[in-house]
């Protein structure tokens, strides 16, 4: 799947999780839409002769429902031609940054070749450190999860889009919540992007300096010197000599003595007017240092952005796509519910299956595990479950909402789960029985807030969002529940 069709896929998938009401797209349209997808994927699908794909029939469906939105509300079309700011401005910066290059001549005297020239040895200078850093950066697996350098351009291109003022309510919620999950989701994508716009731009900035420096000799006399305040001849003679070691052993060009680096200093005549060999070893050398790994290490991202963006790392596993799969016939999920101190009756036992089904689909199993009882070590509780099953679409581990979260024992509880589910992790809090407490008394209301309020920091906490059931009366209002899961494999 490409990055646009992921887009649009995700952008529904947002839209319908907003829509929980069915006051945007009722019953009906959803239910035609995805008869209508399935007919469209079968047919075609027939062209080759192959069985019909999760991938098509999700494609087909989001492109029914996005038509049918638009339609209805043409401003709509705005957010969904919404161009990619920073894949556009990947290809314009390199060409600003050969400009700048070209023009560097005007702000140094166009009429001399400066040995300790400030602005080329600070272009070098820079390169070599990012290389360095690169190098340090990859031997190092701490530091990769340390600052992210695409962190400043992806919130640019990923800021909130300028809304219709007449968009529906539904849809303005979807667009910001579509917005926030699409610039994690395409982290990846972005950094690939703006590494091949840093190192694109590096590249062509130092070949515009290097043509702009050849180029000028053509209508100019270059005179060639330095001059220092604290740098000796033999101190200038052993640093040039090591800049220009590269130049010198690749192409044919001469060397230098510190007796014509003594001769050169103040620009003195008539050894100054020697200047073309100093133009051609600063020219191979920003050619040798600059140009040419900045262009390797720029086609290196752009083939890694070319190969994201077509193959976009989505994951269809996720209990909305596994729900919308099971109505073109595919294979049913799995809902693996772990309770922990919470024993479940069989009324309670019905309402699991009423959100197996709204997550994953009519025809999803619960597989029920015994309560893991309250102090319990993880490891030795979870010894007998295969947390890693393949065949699990979903590990859900639930709380009661009377119990009071603590972090040496739910949270540990949590973590360990949290950290060997093979997809997906959502943490339901069943909340009938504090409701059936209290929650018709005098303050009820504000105590079951208070509570919600205590578990949905505990989960937050831990990186998993909580979501609040009520397993004697699940109700229509969990249909949005998926949005509370935490897929373990992050795209």
């Amino acid at each position: 799947m490409n990055e646009d069709a992921a887009r649009r896929l995700l952008l529904v998938r947002a839209i319908e999780m907003a829509d929980r009401n069915f006051e945007l797209l009722s019953q009906n349209d959803r239910v035609y839409a995805s008869r209508a997808a399935n007919e469209l994927a079968r047919w075609q699908a027939s062209d080759t002769g192959a069985d019909v794909t999760q991938e098509q029939f999700l494609q087909q469906r989001a492109a029914q429902i996005l038509t049918k939105i638009t339609e209805r509300t043409p401003a709509f079309s705005r957010i969904l031609e919404r161009r990619n700011t920073l894949a556009q401005l990947s290809f314009l910066l390199p060409l600003l940054a050969f400009l700048t290059g070209v023009g560097l001549d005007r702000i140094t005297d166009p009429h001399r070749v400066d040995l300790l020239s400030a602005p080329l040895l600070v272009i070098i200078g820079w390169s070599l450190l990012v290389y360095a850093a690169m190098f340090v950066w990859a031997c190092i697996p701490a530091v990769r999860s340390g600052w992210n350098p695409g962190a400043l351009l992806r919130a640019f291109e990923n800021r909130s889009p300028s809304l219709p003022s007449k968009l529906p309510k539904i849809l303005t919620l979807a667009s910001g919540a579509f917005t926030l999950e699409w610039a994690t989701l395409r982290s990846t994508l972005t950094s690939a992007r703006v590494r091949r716009a840093v190192h694109g731009s590096a590249a062509l900035f130092a070949l515009g300096a290097v043509l702009s420096l050849y180029a000028r000799g053509l209508t100019s006399q270059y005179a060639a010197g330095w001059e220092s305040t604290w740098l000796s001849a033999g101190q200038v003679h052993g640093f040039l000599s090591v800049l220009f070691a590269p130049a010198v052993t690749v192409f044919p060009l001469q060397g230098f003595s510190v007796a014509e680096i003594e001769a050169l200093k103040h620009w003195g005549a008539p050894a100054a007017m020697g200047a073309a060999r100093w133009v051609h070893l600063y020219g191979a050398t920003l050619c040798l240092l600059v140009v040419l790994p900045r262009l390797l290490l720029a086609c290196l991202a752009h083939w890694h952005a070319i190969q994201l963006a077509r193959n976009f790392p989505i994951d269809l596993e996720h209990p909305y796509f596994r729900k919308l799969g099971a109505s073109m016939g595919a294979a049913a999920g799995s809902l693996r519910v772990l309770p922990y101190s919470f024993t479940l009756d069989e009324a309670r036992d019905k309402g699991l299956a009423a959100v197996a089904a709204m997550l994953l689909g009519e025809n999803a199993r619960v597989l029920l595990r015994p309560s893991i009882a309250y102090g319990d070590e993880p490891p030795e509780a979870l010894q007998s479950i295969r947390l890693d099953d393949p065949d699990v679409a979903l590990t859900a581990v639930l709380f009661n909402l009377a119990a009071t979260p603590e972090k040496e024992n739910h949270g540990a509880f949590l973590e360990a789960v949290r950290r060997g589910a093979a997809r997906g992790i959502a943490v339901l809090i069943d909340e009938s029985g504090y409701l059936g407490r209290s929650g018709k008394q005098a303050g009820g209301t504000a105590r079951m807030a208070e509570r919600r309020a205590l578990w949905e920091q505990f989960c937050n906490l831990h990186q998993t969002p909580a979501t609040f059931v009520n397993l004697l009366d699940p109700g229509d209002r969990l249909l949005d529940i998926s949005a509370g899961v935490r897929m373990s494999k992050s795209p």
